[in-house]
């Protein structure tokens, strides 16, 4: 069964490991969820992504955003704070999808204002379950904000 949407899911992900980034793509292709995922390598491509900066001002703007926690340049933290305190980016939903299962990021992802924190699995199967899981719930349950809230401010 193929989750129906008006137009593919613009999904963000913010990653700098080349495994996790062909995980992540060929779990995408695999899940029921017409998509584009367009990835950045760190906080700081990451950033210039959302904000339409070169090289991606023509890029759209993702309904969802999986961030990596551990990368150079800018980690994910620091995207992550970056976003929430931003009124155009803070109400795009950030799933932190990441290796570390320490409490204490994941305690330091939701003070931060992410949405989900999910643990990477390293084996393709149960990354593909994840990324089907994601489908389902964030695209067939949450409701997420419209696009046009992108220019909001509070």
């Amino acid at each position: 069964m193929t989750l129906q949407f008006s137009a593919p899911v613009e999904i963000l992900l913010v990653e700098d490991n080349e495994d996790d980034i062909e995980l992540t793509q060929l779990a995408f292709e695999k899940s029921r969820m017409i998509n584009n995922l367009h990835v950045t390598r760190d906080g700081v491509e990451g950033l210039a992504f959302l904000r339409k900066e070169a090289p991606f001002t023509d890029r759209p703007r993702p309904d969802l955003i999986l961030l990596d926690l551990n990368m150079p340049r800018m980690d994910g933290r620091e995207m992550l704070l970056s976003m929430k305190e931003d009124p155009n980016l803070k109400r795009i939903p950030v799933v932190v999808l990441t290796t570390s299962d320490a409490r204490d990021d994941i305690v330091e992802a939701y003070d931060m204002h992410a949405n989900s924190y999910l643990t990477k699995p390293v084996d393709f199967g149960e990354f593909a379950k994840v990324a089907t899981q994601i489908s389902d719930y964030w695209f067939a349950l949450v409701k997420l904000p419209p696009n046009g809230l992108d220019q909001v401010t509070n």
